[in-house]
Order: C-alpha cells, then sequence, then structure tokens
C-alpha cells in the first residue's frame, strides 16, 4: 500500500468510526480501533500519518461534545422540572386545606341540621340568644 492509500483507508475508517458503521474493528472512538479498521498498523497511522491521527482526536473531542444549545436545553429542562415540582407541592397543600374545610363544613351542616331539627328548650332563666354548639362533645366531664 501507498502512503496514498494508507492515507484514504484511514479517512474512510474514521468516516466509518464517526458513523457508527464499523467493518473491521469493535467501533471505539480510540487509535488501535481506527488502524484496525483502517487496515494499517498503529505505528504506521501514529508516527507518519500524524495530521490524520490529530485529525481524529479533534473529531473525537468533537464528537464527543455536547453542544451549546444543548446544555441551555437541559438546564431549561431541569429548570422546568424544578417548577414542576413546586407546582405539585403547592397543589398538595391547596388539597389538604380544602379537605380540611370540608370536613369543617361537614361538621358544622350536621351540627345545623341537628339544631334545626331540635331546638334547644329555653327556660325562662336563660338568655333568649341560644348557646354556641360544641363541637366535641366526647370531651365534655
Amino acid at each position: 500500500m501507498t502512503d496514498e492509500d494508507d492515507r484514504r483507508a484511514i479517512t474512510a475508517a474514521m468516516q466509518r468510526l464517526f458513523a457508527g458503521t464499523p467493518l473491521r474493528s469493535s467501533g471505539k472512538l480510540d487509535i488501535v480501533s481506527l488502524a484496525q479498521e483502517a487496515g494499517v498498523k498503529r505505528n504506521k497511522l501514529t508516527h507518519r500519518h500524524t495530521d490524520l491521527k490529530d485529525l481524529f482526536y479533534a473529531q473525537r473531542e468533537n464528537h464527543n461534545r455536547i453542544p451549546d444549545n444543548e446544555v441551555r436545553l437541559r438546564e431549561q429542562i431541569a429548570d422546568l422540572e424544578q417548577y414542576n415540582q413546586t407546582l405539585r407541592d403547592e397543589r398538595d397543600r391547596y388539597r389538604l386545606t380544602s379537605e380540611t374545610f370540608a370536613r369543617a363544613l361537614h361538621v358544622l351542616t350536621v351540627e345545623n341540621d341537628n339544631l334545626r331539627r331540635d331546638p334547644p328548650q329555653q327556660s325562662p332563666h336563660r338568655s333568649s340568644r341560644p348557646s354556641p354548639p360544641r363541637l366535641i362533645e366526647h370531651l365534655e366531664p
């Protein structure tokens, strides 16, 4: 193989490795896999074709690098997930408050029905205002 044939083989091997379609190697993005994929000896790649080796390392760096717009999107997703959790916590607080109000409303409705059904007897010694109903009857002595 001539140097030009080696260069074409190495370039084609780099394209296959970065595309994820290796033919003769494990597909790892390292010099050993590149040499296997190109069908050349590793020392020939690292010593004679150093420009292709450097190009491979530069492309690998860019291939593994996360683009800036993806970093921004990931940060936005994290912010939205945190905001979503805040909304869930607020919803849970409102749900607990509404359940508490519903229980209180139920107790008041039952007491109101009881008072309408059996109005308190007024004696001459009592004032004309009925006493307020007691919510907790089981604690009376």
